[in-house]
């Protein structure tokens, strides 16, 4: 969630600054990351490492316990 607050930040200030680089090279570069900050910040977010709480082995190891 952080990172992608960080990145949008990015993407205010890259709007801004296109509005003051106005008629000028830079304002395309600003714009260019406006545009494409959302894309990369949405893949930033859903590329988070969700585990469960039991690994498989711990989870292979109790079925051993029950069998006869």
């Amino acid at each position: 969630m952080r990172r992608y607050v960080i990145a949008m930040t990015i993407r205010t200030v890259c709007f801004i600054l296109a509005v003051v680089f106005r008629d000028t090279w830079a304002m395309w570069v600003f714009l260019v990351g406006a545009v494409f900050l959302p894309y990369v910040a949405v893949v930033m977010a859903n590329a988070v490492n969700r585990r469960d709480d039991a690994p498989l082995a711990t989870v292979m190891d109790s079925r051993h316990i029950l069998e006869p």
